[in-house]
Parts: structure tokens; sequence; C-alpha cells
């Protein structure tokens, strides 16, 4: 059970009202991360327009998907685990063997890799990444709007990560434990 309760829409103030129609704008539907998030409705419309920005990248919605994936394993994160194994499969188009492996910041193509590991790495070490990592997903064919907008996704996710962990999230996915 989560540690705030889920904002209703019948318990819903005007303005977590507004901020909900937004992330159901955005996401198509309100997921728990909202309903708890939306006791700030700042954070939710905070949240719902970086996700909305990074939609409209450069990167694919598989590699968006794999991204949140290696982040949430890194943080042990179980609802974005859960919600991105289930979303990377059924909106991305990803097998089975491709969600597993981004838990391990791998992949069946050496970019895309190459992304997940500089992910990985910019998460665990807090930016704090060498100019030896950056340079390997340049190698790999990176470009500068594709490092940057990684950099973007692990921001939004360690965000989406910690209200999670700290709040215990309650799970609307098919649960997937890190």
């Amino acid at each position: 059970m989560s540690v705030l309760p889920l904002i209703t829409d019948s318990e819903a103030t005007e303005e977590q009202v507004e901020a909900l129609q937004v992330a159901k704008e955005t996401f198509g539907a309100v997921p728990n991360l909202a309903r708890v998030m939306v006791h700030s409705p700042a954070l939710l419309r905070g949240y719902a327009g970086l996700a909305g920005a990074l939609d409209k990248g450069v990167l694919p919605r598989a590699t968006r998907e794999r991204l949140a994936i290696t982040i949430a394993q890194s943080n042990g994160c179980g609802y974005c685990l859960s919600a991105h194994t289930y979303l990377g499969e059924k909106g991305a188009g990803l097998s089975g063997e491709q969600l597993a492996a981004a838990r391990k910041a791998e992949a069946d193509d050496p970019r895309t890799a190459a992304l997940l590991v500089f992910a990985r790495a910019a998460n665990e070490k807090r930016g704090m990444v060498d100019a030896e990592e950056i340079e390997a997903a340049r190698a790999a064919g990176a470009s500068d709007a594709e490092l940057a907008e990684v950099l973007g996704h692990v921001g939004l996710n360690l965000l989406t990560n910690i209200v999670n962990n700290t709040l215990g999230t309650e799970i609307d996915f098919p649960v997937v434990e890190p």
C-alpha cells in the first residue's frame, strides 16, 4: 500500500483534477504513480511536461522504454520496472529477451547498448561519468542529441524511482521484481 493515499477523481481538488487530466492526456491513462504525485499538482505537471517533451525527442520509443528499465533496475524500483516492462512489450514491441537484456544495460544492437550503459553509468555515478564512457557511446554511433536526451531520461526516471521507492506506490501493472 502506498504511503500517501492514491487520489481518486472523486476526492481530487480542482487543481488536482486538472493535473490528473494533463497526466491522462500525456500518458493515455492515469497510473497510480500520477495518483500519488498529484498530492503536489506542480510535481505531476512537471513530470508530465518533461515526459511529454522527451517523447517528442530523437530517441525511439523502444529505446526510451529500455532506458527506463535499465534505470529502474539500477535503482531497485519495482513500480517502474513493472510499468516499463509492460509498456516496452505492449507499446514498443520489445521481446522478452530484449526486456531482460535492458535490465542488464544490454541490447541487441551496439548503439542502443552503448546508450544503456551510458545511462546506467550516469545514474549510478550521479552524473560523474568519465570521458571514456561518453566516448564509448559516441564510438557506437550515439549523437550529441542522443547523449543529452539520455541524461534527460535518467533524470526523469530517477524522479519516478525516488517517488515510488520512497512512497511505496502500489503497482498497477503486472509485477516485475528488480
